[in-house]
Parts: C-alpha cells; structure tokens; sequence
C-alpha cells in the first residue's frame, strides 16, 4: 500500500532550518555592532613620511621629544601640510609673523616654505626650544607653559603668569598632553622599541 509524502514533516525542518540561520545571523550582527560600539579607538600613528624629520627635529633640544612634536602637530594641522586656518599656515600651523622670525630653509631647496614639512617641522622645533627658554621663570609646568605659549603667544603667557584663560588654549594643551603617551607608544612600535622614556626621543 503506498503513503502520501510526509510534506508537512520536510516544511516544518525547512522552516526550523530558516529561523535557526536567521537567529544565527541576528546574532552574528548583534555581536558585530557591539564589538565596533566597544573596540577601543585606533591610536595615533605618526605619518611614515614625516618620521625621519619628526625624529631630526626632535633632537634639536633636550625639552622637547619625537611624541610631543607628534601631538602638537596633530593638534594643529592633523597632519595636513596644506592646512590654512586664516590666520596660520602648514602642518605647523604658523602665523606670517612668527614665520617670518623662526621659519628656516632646513631642506636645502634655498627656500624656507612654511608648506613644506621639512621646513616647518624643524622651524616648528627650533621655536618650541626658544619658548621653554622663555617661560622657564613662569611658574608652573614648563611644556604646558611652552604649548600655552606656541598657541596664543609667549605675551599671552607672561600676562596671564601661567595658561592664560583661553578656551582654545587650555583645550590646545590638555590634548596635546592626552595625545603624547599615545604617540609614544606607537613611536616605539614604529622604530622597534621598547615603550620606555629613552625610546620616546
């Protein structure tokens, strides 16, 4: 005697397959947006074309480090050479008048360019070094006072006797000073090195 196809069997396991790998998939998505929400943000990386003058430059005096010129530019420019705020110019971010003093020719090109990375970068070292000379009598942290400084001008500095009460200001040194340890650790991956104040120059 022959029976009838068990169709309503094979629906029901075809319907259980489905809603098992949607439930998979939902799942999945879930599980995949929470870990983009959560994951910790990418750290900072110096740019590898501006590490061999980033390195150079820093060596220029002993106060200033490869992570600390890293974060200030990052703070000024975001690595952009072409950056024009109106009133500044270049990856550094300087104006006409403190170019006009500090800005060198340090490519050899016969040119100081405030749009050239390896002009800037060093002028931008040199000027930092000539800051912490300045507001070494100021009380307070020397590197905030010289950040304060390269931001809204050493007068600024001097009348205030300490940050002056800018918002750009203040706000411009507590980022830099929250982007130096991440680019020294990344620093010292870059060149192979240790996480150590020695590997951060």
């Amino acid at each position: 005697m022959d029976t009838e196809p068990d169709h309503s069997g094979r629906k029901r396991r075809g319907c259980l397959v489905r809603a098992v790998v949607a439930a998979v998939v939902v799942i999945a998505a879930a599980l995949g947006v929470t870990w983009l929400l959560t994951r910790p943000p990418a750290l900072p990386v110096i740019p590898a074309q501006y590490l061999p003058t980033i390195r150079s430059a820093a060596a220029r005096c002993p106060e200033i480090s490869v992570p600390l010129l890293a974060a200030q530019i990052d703070a000024e420019s975001h690595w952009n050479p072409q950056a024009d705020s109106g009133k500044a110019q270049g990856i550094a971010q300087f104006d006409p008048d403190t170019w006009a003093e500090w800005g060198r020719d340090h490519d050899g090109d016969g040119k100081a360019d405030v749009w050239d990375p390896k002009d800037a970068i060093p002028s931008q070292a040199d000027y930092m070094c000539e800051l912490y000379k300045e507001v070494r009598h100021i009380p307070g942290d020397p590197t905030q006072l010289a950040l304060a400084a390269y931001n809204a001008g050493p007068n600024a500095v001097f009348q205030a006797n300490g940050i002056p009460q800018i918002d750009e200001t203040v706000t411009y040194v507590q980022r830099i000073e929250k982007l130096v340890p991440q680019y020294a650790q990344t620093y010292a991956k870059q060149i192979g090195a240790s996480a150590s104040p020695s590997a951060s120059r």
